[in-house]
């Protein structure tokens, strides 16, 4: 991967930033996809946001490289750290995990006031972005799973508008859980993710199950149990069972 090919995730997470936008990368590590974008004409303006010096320092080898220096600027900071209101009206952030990618959002809220769109690529817990995209007025507007190098990865692409819109047609905490766009679509790989979550969280289960019973045990028992039972039902029934 480089500033001429991107992996098919980040691919995936490019072609849902709007021509024009002005776009933050947080996270951006060797700053691929801001410089993927800037050369194609795609964005006006990039900032490449890096928390650690070596990823940092990276991009900023990358971009001068390119001589993308005009069009992107590598920033150093934690999350939405690097940049002011008005910076950016796009915002992405990929390859971290759900809770991680929700706790950036919520810590840097105010800098969201010119964005127009979210597009954030979960490696784990989805679910955590689903819920803040939910507490905080942002609507899910497309969602996208698929698989690369044996893993599999979700996008969610995310607009100010009414956030319980894409609950609408399927139940509220599965479509949490598995994202309301992607339980209406049922891909292979989205039945393949959640038969291989079953399996673990009944390995999990069985864990708790042997040990030693404690009001925390039993709590984290009934999770995951009622997770189970979720993505059983995802599984079990026909598309058109959920309208």
């Amino acid at each position: 991967m480089n500033t001429d090919k991107l992996s098919v995730r980040l691919e995936t997470v490019a072609k849902y930033v709007p021509r024009d936008s002005r776009l933050a990368d947080i996270g951006s590590d060797h700053a691929y996809l801001p410089s993927y974008l800037a050369k194609n004409g795609h964005i006006s303006f990039g900032i490449a946001g890096e928390v650690a010096k070596g990823p940092f320092q990276s991009a900023e080898k990358n971009v001068m490289a390119e001589g993308l220096t005009e069009v992107i600027s590598v920033r150093m900071g934690n999350g939405l750290e690097v940049i002011q209101p008005g910076d950016a009206d796009c915002i992405t952030i990929a390859g971290m995990g759900g809770s991680l990618i929700a706790s950036i959002l919520e810590d840097g809220k105010e800098k969201l006031v010119s964005v127009k769109r979210l597009v954030l690529q979960p490696n784990i817990n989805a679910i955590a972005i689903r819920q803040w995209l939910v507490d905080n007025d942002w609507e899910l507007i497309a969602e996208e799973i698929l698989e690369e190098d044996n893993k599999i990865y979700e996008i969610l692409v995310a607009e100010k508008g009414d956030p319980l819109r894409p609950y609408r047609d399927v139940p509220f905490e599965t479509g949490l859980l598995v994202g309301p766009f992607l339980l209406q679509r049922k891909e292979k790989t989205f039945k393949k993710k959640w038969e291989l979550e079953k399996k673990n969280w009944k390995r999990i289960y069985e864990q708790l199950e042997s040990a030693a019973s404690s009001v925390e045990a039993d709590e984290k028992k009934q999770e995951v149990a009622k997770k189970i039972n979720l993505v059983e039902e995802v599984l079990d029934h026909e598309e058109s069972e959920w309208s």
